[in-house]
């Protein structure tokens, strides 16, 4: 099972937090990026389900005809 991106956000909230706390611009902007990242990995993943979803339904609608 992957966690669909969820590790990367949670990741990049981390250093998001901790780079304001510190004043680190840097820190700051790699965990936007880890979140972003996170962000697209989910996005793709639910794509994918919604795929294999429409694709099965496809196959079972076929073998009935």
């Amino acid at each position: 099972m992957t966690d669909k991106g969820f590790t990367d956000q949670v990741k990049g909230k981390a250093k998001e937090i901790v780079g304001d706390i510190t004043g680190d611009k840097s820190t700051k902007a790699e965990g936007l990026l880890d979140q972003a990242v996170g962000k697209a990995k989910e996005v793709v993943s639910d794509v994918k389900d919604v795929i294999d979803e429409v694709t099965d339904k496809a196959k079972e609608k076929m073998n009935k005809e």
